[in-house]
């Protein structure tokens, strides 16, 4: 295992506003954040990470976990402390910043994600798929779970450069990210995490459903959860403005 190597986008916002780092879901780029950040933009510096062999991260040359990831967006981010907020892959990056690099992180907004993600065997499954049938095998499948009833209709344009940057993502690193989520589990280790942290779920999600937010805002030291309403495993696509207005919320809550 060895830590990747990731690409951040510019920071976009007030010059000496505070930092927030975005986080991608498996599959996506920064594309899924692109009409929250200029919400977010208004009152922070704001910048998102791909996944390796997505959006603009070079391909993975070696296996990697979710903590090797965290250490990689820790290493990325040229600031001392910021707030983060990630989606399913990005939110378990998300807890695993919180654990690993808590000083720097200021609280951590984990959407459509949990302390494990499903059973190893369907990763590795998923993993040998993609290996000999490539990403565009998924497409259906994703298209299914990523989006509530009528969000492709409501968001076609989006919804569709969406399925397309999963079918362009490099095969082999998303394998290896398939074998990362196979391994990571740190429900064991929620009550370390003590920074403010929000776990936020779709009301049509049914990969990261409610029980996991809750699990998660109960089993850290400073939790709560929040539901999106009429948004499945994409809340910032599906509803950028009420993942913004919770993402503001949560920011500018007083510690």
């Amino acid at each position: 295992m060895t830590q990747p190597q990731l690409t951040l986008t510019p920071p976009r916002g007030p010059a000496g506003a505070p930092l927030v780092v975005l986080g991608p879901s498996l599959g996506t780029s920064t594309i899924l954040w692109e009409d929250v950040i200029p919400v977010l933009a208004e009152r922070y510096r704001v910048t998102a990470w791909d996944l390796p062999g997505h959006g603009a991260s070079p391909a993975a040359t070696a296996g990697f976990t979710v903590a090797e990831l965290a250490d990689a967006v820790a290493a990325a981010v040229d600031e001392a402390h910021f707030a983060y907020a990630g989606v399913s892959l990005g939110g378990a990056v998300g807890l695993e910043l919180a654990l690993r690099h808590g000083g720097r992180v200021a609280r951590a907004a984990i959407i459509a994600s949990g302390a494990r993600l499903g059973d190893a065997g369907p990763w590795h499954e998923r993993a040998a798929q993609v290996r000999s049938q490539s990403t565009s095998s998924l497409i259906t499948a994703s298209a299914g779970r990523w989006f509530a009833p009528g969000s492709i209709e409501r968001r076609p344009e989006l919804s569709g450069r969406l399925l397309h940057a999963l079918q362009e993502a490099d095969d082999e690193s998303y394998a290896r990210c398939c074998e990362a989520l196979a391994g990571y589990d740190v429900r064991a280790r929620l009550a370390e995490i003590s920074i403010p942290t929000l776990a936020v779920w779709g009301e049509h999600d049914a990969v990261a459903p409610e029980r996991l937010a809750v699990e998660i805002a109960e089993g850290v030291q400073r939790g709560r959860h929040l539901r999106i309403g009429d948004a499945a495993h994409l809340p910032p696509a599906e509803q950028p403005e009420a993942t913004a207005e919770a993402l503001l919320d949560f920011f500018q809550e007083a510690s």
